[in-house]
């Protein structure tokens, strides 16, 4: 029979409450103040507190505080007569389980407590996944290093191998498979780990910009002064610069970075000194080169020199046996992130989790264990808690993906469909994609992508 320990100055409200949980079939012992109430914690271990917030000497939030130190697992329920929207706030800040107010409600009563002894059971029937003395971000790209798969093997192992020299790598995948994480593996996983790691995405920027930032620029200002902006390629020195969306860039700026990395030097944008290039160039796609390479929009000879080594980067559908260990490695970040302490994974949670086509791929997962983790009340990672984004997903997997011939025929869908779903709301939009409203508007134009 469970045990609930009830703090009140009010004997009225004791007693009000000692009847309906007594009839529940609880047992009930009771403290008319939080300093009597925290010995009652010590002595008499209780299932769950119920304390009301304004008492004499230690406030409900303090006597709170207090039962966390002596046992952080234990739930709380705090009570007050007073409607404060700041105080609910705090309290839930500070952990408590819930918050209700005076007069209570004994249905609401009876829900709130059954809640929260259920997820003390829950707790108890599960083992901790997580060794919290491990910090889980041992190497930055960590997140996307986890795997079984065989696939995912022979990519860590040929990690293992590239990342001793400066060769340039190609990484190709779907969006949200983690292409900029590995890109960081690599480079910190080797011989340039000591050196700058510098991204440039070429899908935001103009041609104009988009040189302007990789080579620098000279300008001359209105003093008559030269000024001198560097670009990421000097930037990177002899660490790593990392080229996401490297598809998007034109044929003019294809030529000019096939000669940097033929003659390894170039010249800022208006300028006439020249410079040596040591950075080791890592390129990302969502799109398939290859064929871009046939249709005349991307450069052969360019494609061969980026792609000395190719990492083809398998899709989140296609590697659900990492499902464990990926949710274990968020839960570990996002604990550090969000201040929180879920330790545990509930019955049910991975084949849940499995069971979804992940079309955000690793993205996507990290969210969604984000938005579990910050609604959770407990230690436990549970599938109510668990909020997954289905609009028309599956049906893009699994009827799009036959019909066409690259990755930027499905990406161009994809926000197609989501552009139409939410009306074009680009906010709500970028929100599901998880990209930036200006990545958005630069895809909308790249795909052409029209409002009816």
């Amino acid at each position: 029979m469970e045990k609930i320990l009830i703090i009140d100055d009010e004997q009225i409200y004791r007693t009000m409450l000692k009847h309906t949980l007594v009839k529940e079939g609880y047992t009930t012992i009771e403290a008319e103040n939080g300093e009597t109430g925290l010995e009652l914690v010590v002595s008499e271990e209780p299932d769950l507190v119920l304390t009301d917030f304004r008492m004499p000497g230690m406030d409900g939030l303090e006597v709170l505080a207090e039962i966390h130190k002596i046992n952080p697992r234990l739930p709380v329920v705090l009570f007050t007569a007073f409607g404060d929207v700041a105080l609910t706030i705090r309290s839930i800040q500070v952990g408590a389980f819930d918050f209700l107010e005076k007069p209570f409600n004994p249905i609401q009563l009876k829900i709130t407590v059954h809640n929260a002894l259920n997820s003390v059971r829950l707790s108890q029937s599960l083992n901790e996944v997580l060794d919290t003395g491990v910090s889980g971000e041992s190497m930055p790209g960590d997140n996307v290093a986890m795997g079984k798969t065989t696939q995912m093997k022979e990519i860590f192992k040929n990690i293992g191998r590239i990342s001793l020299n400066k060769v340039n790598v190609l990484i190709q995948g779907e969006t949200g498979t983690g292409k900029e994480l590995m890109a960081r593996l690599i480079h910190f996983a080797g011989i340039t780990r000591l050196n700058p790691f510098v991204i440039l995405n070429c899908s935001t920027l103009s041609e104009t910009l988009l040189e302007a930032e990789l080579f620098g620029q000279v300008k001359e200002s209105y003093t008559g002064s030269v000024l001198e902006k560097k670009g990421k390629l000097e930037l990177a020195g002899d660490g790593t610069i990392f080229l996401d969306e490297i598809a998007d860039i034109s044929l003019n700026t294809q030529v000019k970075l096939l000669r940097v990395i033929q003659d390894l030097e170039y010249e800022r944008v208006d300028g006439h000194e020249t410079l040596s290039m040591k950075a080791r160039i890592i390129a990302a796609t969502c799109r398939d080169l290859e064929a871009l390479v046939k249709e005349g929009k991307f450069r052969e000879d360019l494609y061969y020199r980026l792609k000395v080594f190719t990492i083809s980067l398998p899709p989140l559908r296609e590697r659900k046996e990492d499902m464990r260990d990926l949710v274990i490695h968020f839960l570990h970040k996002l604990n550090k992130r969000m201040n929180k302490n879920v330790i545990k994974i509930g019955d049910g949670v991975i084949e849940m989790l499995q069971s979804h086509d992940w079309f955000g791929n690793l993205r996507e997962l990290e969210n969604t264990i984000l938005q579990a983790i910050v609604m959770s009340k407990s230690d436990v990672l549970e599938k109510d808690n668990i909020t997954i984004n289905k609009i028309q997903q599956s049906h893009v997997v699994q009827e799009a993906l036959p019909h066409f011939r690259s990755l930027a025929d499905v990406e161009k869908y994809h926000i197609d469909r989501i552009l139409k779903e939410v009306k074009w709301n680009k906010v709500e939009a970028s929100r599901i994609l998880e990209i930036t409203r200006p990545t958005l508007n630069a895809k909308i134009e790249k795909y052409g992508l029209i409002r009816n």
